[in-house]
Formats: C-alpha cells, sequence, structure tokens
C-alpha cells in the first residue's frame, strides 16, 4: 500500500539520519580540525551546494577564520565531524563561496538533516540570547555542569531550551462519495492555499483536550477519535508540531473570524492549493486521503 510504503521512506530517512549524525550536546576541549557550522547571521544561515544544487552545511576552519568555539553550541558529529551552531560576530567577515538562506527558504529546500540540524541551532542560539539573565533576580546566568541549560548562581533556577507544543487537527468525516476535509486558511496566507486546524497547548491542558478545544474555537465543530500521526520541530522559533487526525463527531463550520478568515469542507476529489510537502501539515493531509480514498 501506498501508505505503508511511505512509512518505510520515512524509516529509511530516520535510519540515514542516525548512521550519518550523532546528537551531543557536549564538544570537545579543543578542535584544530575544520567543523561543520550552522553559522548565522542574524536569523539566516551561511550554506554551500553540492554538485546536484543542493544546499549543505558548510565544513569551515573556524580559528582561521578568527572565530571562537567557546560561544558555539555544540550539536554532535555528522559524517564524522564536530557539529556547531554558531552566530557570526558583528562586523565579521562573512565567509566566501557561502549563500545566506533564511530558515524557511532551507527548510523547503527539502535537505532534512541539513534544516534539522540548523534549525536546532538556531533555537539553541535564539535561547541562549533571551537567558542571559535570570527571570526572577535578573542576576546572569551560567552554564549548567551537566545539561544543556543555564541556571542563576543566586536563585539556582535552571532555565533548559523552551519547546511551545502546537496542536495540528484535520478533521474529516466519511460520505458517498469517499470523504471529506475540513481545510482553513488565515488572512495572508499564500493565496488559495488551505491548511489545516492549530493552536498551541495551553497550561494545564492535556493534548487531547487542546486538539478538542482549538477545534471548537476556529471552526466550531466536534471532534472524536483522535489518531496522532506524527510530530515536527518547527524553528520560529520553538515549536514542536504534534499532528492529529479527528473523525467529525457533529457541528456546523462556523471560522472564528479572528484567527481565520476561512474554514469549509473539501471533497476528497476537488482539493484548493495545499501546503508545501515539506510541512507536517501537508503530510498529514496526505496520509488522511489516502486512508480515506482506501475506505470507499
Amino acid at each position: 500500500h501506498l501508505l505503508q510504503c511511505c512509512y518505510c521512506v520515512v524509516q529509511r530517512q530516520d535510519l540515514m539520519t542516525q548512521e550519518r549524525f550523532v546528537p551531543g550536546h557536549r564538544g570537545p576541549a579543543f578542535v584544530a580540525e575544520a567543523v561543520v557550522c550552522c553559522l548565522f547571521q542574524g536569523n539566516r544561515v551561511f550554506v554551500g551546494r553540492d554538485a546536484g544544487g543542493a544546499p549543505q552545511l558548510p565544513l569551515l576552519d573556524v580559528q582561521a577564520m578568527g572565530l571562537s568555539l567557546k560561544s558555539a553550541h555544540y550539536l554532535g558529529r555528522l559524517d564524522g565531524r564536530h557539529c556547531y551552531g554558531l552566530h557570526l560576530p558583528q562586523g565579521a567577515q562573512p565567509p566566501a563561496g557561502l549563500e545566506n538562506l533564511g530558515m524557511r527558504a532551507l527548510i523547503l529546500e527539502g535537505n532534512d538533516l541539513a534544516s534539522a540540524l540548523a534549525g536546532q541551532a538556531f533555537q539553541l542560539l535564539e535561547w541562549e540570547r533571551t537567558h542571559r539573565h535570570c527571570g526572577a533576580c535578573g542576576a546572569p546566568t551560567t552554564a549548567h555542569a551537566l545539561d544543556r541549560a543555564v541556571e542563576c548562581p543566586d536563585c539556582r533556577i535552571v532555565y533548559y531550551p523552551r519547546i511551545s507544543p502546537v496542536m495540528m487537527a484535520l478533521v474529516y468525516r466519511k460520505t458517498d462519495n469517499g470523504g471529506e476535509v475540513l481545510l482553513t486558511r488565515k488572512s495572508g496566507y499564500a493565496p488559495g492555499r488551505f491548511t489545516v486546524v492549530a493552536g498551541f497547548v495551553e497550561a494545564g491542558e492535556s493534548l487531547e483536550q487542546c486538539l478538542a478545544r482549538e477545534v471548537k474555537e476556529e471552526v466550531g465543530v466536534d471532534i472524536r477519535n483522535p489518531r496522532y500521526f506524527g510530530s515536527q520541530p518547527w524553528p520560529f522559533p520553538n515549536s514542536l508540531v504534534m499532528a492529529f487526525s479527528a473523525e467529525w463527531a457533529g457541528g456546523e463550520v462556523v471560522p472564528d473570524g479572528t484567527e481565520l478568515e476561512d474554514a469549509r469542507w473539501f471533497s476528497i476529489d476537488a482539493l484548493p492549493d495545499l501546503p508545501e510537502t515539506v510541512h507536517i501539515s501537508r503530510q498529514l493531509i496526505d496520509d488522511t486521503l489516502v486512508q480515506l480514498r482506501n475506505s470507499r
């Protein structure tokens, strides 16, 4: 089945990633050789290109460039090389021969491993920038002795990298013609393009509670039988998206008019423009369409 083949492809990609990249958060005390760099200037990352034009994380001699790894974040080993995330210091000369890409542009180019590592580095650098002082007493924070974290030397509060959980829901219903999916669009989204319901988990909520609340708030319908599909880190700046499909349980579709400008049912045979395939929202839609078509 197509769905089984898709899972096999994902599993092979995961295995390939595990074979190529070994994560870690404590680098060596001294590195003499060139390292793989997620090198940022603002919110843009420097990349090279392989023979086929695909973006690649560059191998750089940071010492020769006059850069220091003391303020860098160690990510692990990629293809046997140490890998770091760091900012290009103010006034430093950008490396020659590299392209400066926005993170969204890099993700859309489809190099999953490069965009995943750059996304992790981007989130860690942003976390470091926003946690230089304790939120309780204002004292400068210091690196934690064991974990990837910072702590306040006075309050002893430990601050870990922030992760904001996001729930994503594709609501569907079966019909005589096979089925329909409930898709939405926000103001300012690409013209004619629709996607799924999504929203942040609130304090004290379970994932299931958040899923039901977001769907009810944004489109006015009830759901049942939620089914977990998968997750995707989304580094803008620190989201972790968890995607579910859910069966329509009742109610008329009414977009909230605040977050959404439109929401409606679409036949599985007459769909609008959808998100790019690198987004988990599109992967969730494709997976649900396969299941509805197979159940005809």
